[in-house]
């Protein structure tokens, strides 16, 4: 008997099934460092431990898609070991802050599955859910993937697609109890750009760029120990349609996300992912850019505002020269031009003055 896993495939799982992830991460204080290093992170509240104890917070938290990426990565091993593609996101939720120290486990349960029709992969929808030591859940999100078969053909199964909100509802938004603004510091951030200064509509050219390193995703890949080959194994994806490793799409957020600190540095709490698509593939030596448009605003009280954005993430070219695509397209998975590898939308806090 061969007692190594190959990962579950796309027969291997069905509705309603509970899954425990092994392998439960504590979050050293190496893990916040190497994170900054690999995605140039400038937040000043994940940054600066006076900062943190200034607004309200004993110790710093942990940058909430760090702590996202940790949790992921739990669920690669039975969710995605054999996936051609992660497709999208949805309802991801910041529920509590996390901190060095915290051991965070996941469980995830299948809510979806439906079968393609080319018989060789279908597509499984699952809701996971993070927590601390204590019980205590501290992120949740659904995902859809797409998974190869163990055998070609249809299963002639029924399709279950589950209804998936838009929007994380500005009502359910987790506000840090910690988090006092009164005691903000915008000397810290670099910007003064409050609620107020930002307009529903406006578009937000962040300018910088980032080029990945070979080694930086692979590096990411493992410091979220998501072992899913088409991340790390050079000579299996030669044989590919992609002929090379694909760049982890989370790694790509978080590079959007680094870069979207130019024009957006007092968002710094991400209270919720409300959807993402990733739209064509990264590989080693692309050059990220990012956009970010404003979708709404939000009074939240306590100080702070929220607001909801939507960050393009692109690469090889400058926003100029996609911008009029992208902003009169109607369907962005068949109108966005090919340079444009992310589509998030996401809600932030931010001091409201």
């Amino acid at each position: 008997m061969n007692k190594s896993s190959v990962g579950r495939f796309f027969e291997d799982f069905s509705l309603g099934q509970i899954i425990e992830h092994p392998i439960p991460r504590t979050i050293t204080e190496g893990d916040v460092s190497l994170y900054i290093a690999l995605t140039g992170s400038r937040f000043s509240l994940f940054s600066s431990h006076h900062l943190a104890r200034k607004v309200g917070f004993d110790r710093p938290p942990v940058d909430n898609l760090l702590l996202f990426h940790i949790a992921f990565g739990k669920t690669v091993q039975d969710i995605s070991l054999n996936a051609v593609a992660n497709l999208g996101y949805a309802e991801v939720q910041f529920v509590l802050p996390a901190f060095i120290g915290d051991t965070i486990s996941v469980l995830s349960e299948v809510i979806g599955l439906k079968e393609n029709s080319n018989g060789k992969t279908g597509i499984v929808y699952v809701h996971s859910r993070a927590m601390n030591q204590d019980g205590h859940s501290v992120a949740s999100w659904k995902r859809w993937v797409m998974v190869h078969k163990k055998a070609e053909g249809m299963l002639n199964t029924f399709a279950v697609e589950p209804q998936l909100n838009s929007e994380v509802s500005p009502a359910y938004l987790a506000l840090p109890d910690q988090f006092n603004a009164d005691q903000y510091s915008y000397i810290s951030s670099g910007e003064e750009f409050a609620l107020k200064d930002y307009e529903v509509g406006e578009w937000i050219d962040h300018i910088d760029g980032l080029t990945i390193d070979a080694s930086e995703h692979t590096m990411a890949t493992k410091l979220y120990q998501n072992n899913a080959k088409v991340h790390f194994n050079y000579h299996q994806m030669q044989d590919s349609q992609h002929q090379q490793r694909l760049v982890y799409g989370g790694h790509i957020i978080s590079l959007c996300r680094s870069l979207s600190h130019n024009g957006l540095a007092n968002a710094q709490w991400l209270a919720a992912i409300n959807g993402g698509a990733h739209l064509n593939p990264c590989y080693a030596g692309n050059t990220i850019y990012a956009a970010t448009q404003v979708q709404n605003k939000y009074e939240l009280g306590f100080g702070m505002g929220a607001l909801r954005l939507r960050t393009i993430g692109f690469k090889n070219v400058q926003w100029e020269s996609i911008k009029e695509q992208v902003c009169s397209a109607t369907n962005p998975k068949t109108d966005f031009p090919e340079n444009v590898v992310l589509d998030l939308d996401y809600t932030v806090l931010i001091p409201n003055t």
